[in-house]
């Protein structure tokens, strides 16, 4: 009988798609680890961090799990506030920057490898849980909701900042992905997150929702859409995967080249007025 329950197809379905699942996780893993994320980070979104700590309230002594922290964008500016936090990212490389740079500043936070749709940590654990323009690559968006919601105390606060899909990043993704490979079954546009309706259907009745924006993200580092291409082909993860996936068809390099910097020059770089657009939502756990 027990022979029969582990051969039989539903088993070999789930043992499959847990093969499949760990595949992908490492496949991103990898794409993260490429080029520099840690200088788009510091370079071009570090506006981010304090906008994200004061809206989440985040203050001495409280506990803080930054979820998808990368090198610490969000957690470095909170552990500045006298919290207590942890930076939990599924790329361990870049955990090791941020944790280099937190020594350098004399910063004491926890920075520990994580998976966001399957987070290592007790139920109600947080005073507060963040996640900027991290949790919203994880590729299925439902889970990953629901740990964030699960690792959070009651009454305390979720803190999140996506891209969204009409701003710029959202239609730089767009842009690349007839470049690249079809994602894998069940995984969803990580702009999506820059939804509010989509945020609002996945946290569900779990969560008072407090506080919505959309905004845009002031960029002037580019003076052109030439360049704001070559910056994100050699720094940032996703776009180099998408060039890698097509290096040896240069009918297709130059088509995404000549894309990606006409979407720079349409949204403004070069002109100092460029603004990448995101959603804010602050929700409180019930």
């Amino acid at each position: 009988m027990t022979s029969i329950i582990e051969t039989g197809p539903q088993h070999a379905a789930a043992a499959d798609r847990g093969e499949e699942d760990r595949a992908l996780k490492t496949r991103q893993r990898g794409m993260w680890a490429l080029g520099d994320y840690s200088a788009v980070a510091t370079e071009i979104i570090a506006g981010f961090g304090p906008i994200l700590v004061q809206a989440a309230g985040i203050a001495s002594g409280q506990l803080v799990l930054d979820v998808a922290a990368g090198s610490g964008n969000i957690a470095l500016p909170a552990a500045r506030t006298g919290a207590r936090v942890t930076a939990s990212d599924l790329t361990p490389e870049l955990l090791e920057v941020g944790r280099a740079r937190a020594e350098a500043d004399g910063i004491s936070l926890a920075w520990e490898t994580g998976d966001a749709e399957a987070l290592p940590y007790a139920d109600a654990q947080f005073d507060v849980v963040t996640s900027c323009v991290g949790a919203m690559f994880a590729p299925h968006h439902q889970p990953t909701a629901e740990e964030l919601v699960r690792v959070c105390k009651p009454g305390g606060t979720i803190a999140l900042i996506a891209w969204t899909p009409a701003g710029f990043i959202g239609q730089m993704f767009a842009t690349m992905k007839p470049y690249a490979p079809p994602p894998p079954p069940g995984a969803q546009p990580p702009p999506l997150w820059g939804d509010e309706a989509h945020v609002r259907s996945l946290l569900g009745d779990r969560v008072e929702i407090l506080r919505t924006e959309t905004a845009g993200l002031p960029v002037s580092h580019y003076r052109s859409g030439a360049e704001f291409r070559d910056y994100f082909k050699a720094n940032y993860g996703p776009t180099i995967a998408a060039y890698r996936g097509i290096a040896g068809d240069p009918d297709k390099v130059a088509a995404l080249d000549e894309a990606l910097a006409e979407l720079g020059d349409r949204f403004g770089a070069g002109t100092g007025s460029m603004e990448w657009e995101y959603l804010l939502l602050v929700a409180r756990r019930r």
